[in-house]
């Protein structure tokens, strides 16, 4: 409750006056809009799939190199990282684009359609940026080009981070954000904030939707094995079934939600998304796998999610004869968005989409691996509009039919252009 009332005292003493844009940087977002969507055509047309994006990653580094950036590639084995010095002194600030496509077959009908394919955990698949990572990286730049022609009027230094595997690398391998981390994205020069986007199927052209505090959760996998003993399906009291004790801690687990977390507080979510187990009808088997995901908003409600699952998986299993361990990964932390930051770049946003189209939102229960990046400096991730005006339905990301309309990439370029500056030149 504390940290809600910081964040509407923050916002209501910082909601100045609406910022308009600079009128070149208006004009030079248009001027290189058709760039950006042929860019992002190309992207959507030959995608690749996380920690293998290497002719995106050699496109996004050759249009660096011809402004005539500072350019360092092989980052976190494929990201691209370009450094522009203003004339003058001053902070430093990160954008950032993920680069990365899906393991989905595409299905929207357009001229660019990707008919790519590839073998993805042993299976042939189609690869598609059914998420909008393309036009993430066409948007950025779009935005480099821009500044590129401002350097006059940047007060410090902007790193763009075109970052690989924000899907999650494959398994056995390091990736993402905490690879680039790792590998020092965020130092030589420090970057004091840091800033991205993301295109929303769900939110039509020209709206922007924005939350203080946490936006996106944080996401676990976890894998809880059972044993049991083996029998004759028509004896069940001589074994002991792991597929019943799966059950009930798929039931158990229910309750730390429903019952155990303060959900008016923030969102929380448990799921258990495959269950492998047995090979004959009549047979009780050994054991049983299942595996899952946990999705939190709140820190304190994520450490005691974590806690209590561990305390009931173990004692279920023990209380119906078997036994039971649970193990987790982490995916991504808490999308938290610096309420201060917020409410100082808020009228920018609002100047140049125009008040009426940035919408304050809830939190969301998907997750997003920035938030590695804010867990180290501020951030500000925001949410932009794709969703054609003529229609009020849109395939979600990550699904075949996945489209955005191509209209509201320039207002992510006027946006990401306009709020480097103001940033920077707030100091």
């Amino acid at each position: 409750m504390k940290n809600n009332i910081l964040i509407v005292i923050l916002l209501l003493c910082c909601s100045i006056q609406a910022q308009e844009i600079n009128p070149d940087i208006n004009s030079m977002s248009e001027q290189v809009e058709n760039k950006v969507i042929e860019w992002r055509r190309d992207f959507h047309q030959n995608p690749e799939l996380s920690n293998r994006e290497f002719e995106t990653a050699k496109k996004i580094a050759k249009h660096l190199k011809d402004l005539g950036f500072e350019v360092t590639e092989n980052v976190a084995k494929t990201g691209v990282v370009g450094i522009l010095k203003g004339d003058q002194e001053g902070k430093v600030v990160a954008l950032r684009a993920d680069i990365d496509a899906l393991p989905v077959t595409e299905r929207a009908d357009v001229p660019f359609k990707s008919t790519v394919k590839t073998t993805f955990l042993g299976t042939e698949v189609g690869v598609s940026h059914a998420c909008g990572h393309d036009t993430h990286t066409a948007i950025l730049m779009g935005v480099a080009e821009v500044l590129s022609k401002n350097k006059e009027k940047i007060k410090g230094t902007v790193k763009f981070i075109f970052q690989p595997a924000e899907e999650g690398p494959p398994p056995g391998e390091e990736g993402g954000a905490k690879l680039m981390i790792k590998e020092g994205v965020l130092k030589n020069p420090d970057v004091d904030a840091i800033f991205g986007l993301h295109i929303n199927s769900g939110t039509p052209v020209g709206m922007i939707r924005y939350k203080p505090g946490g936006t996106m959760a944080a996401v676990e996998r976890f894998v809880i094995d059972v044993k049991g003993k083996q029998t004759h399906g028509s004896a069940p009291w001589t074994g002991v079934d792991p597929i019943l004790i799966s059950a009930k801690i798929i039931d158990g687990l229910q309750t730390i939600i429903s019952r155990e977390s303060p959900l008016v507080n923030e969102a929380a979510v448990i799921t258990v998304g495959k269950i492998t187990s047995g090979v004959r009808f009549n047979i009780i088997p050994e054991s049983a796998e299942m595996i899952g995901t946990v999705r939190t908003l709140d820190t304190e409600m994520r450490k005691k999610i974590i806690r209590r699952m561990n305390e009931m998986v173990p004692a279920i299993a023990k209380a119906y004869g078997g036994e039971a361990t649970i193990t987790f990964q982490n995916n991504t932390s808490i999308t938290y968005n610096d309420p201060t930051l917020v409410a100082q770049m808020l009228p920018t946003i609002e100047g140049i989409a125009g008040k009426e189209n940035v919408i304050l939102s809830k939190a969301t229960t998907g997750g997003e691996d920035f938030s590695y990046f804010q867990e180290v400096v501020p951030g500000f991730y925001f949410f932009l509009g794709g969703m054609p005006l003529n229609t009020n339905k849109a395939a979600s990301h990550h699904t075949p039919d996945f489209y955005i309309d191509e209209s509201g990439l320039l207002l992510g370029v006027k946006v990401m252009s306009q709020l480097t500056l103001d940033y920077l030149n707030a100091q």
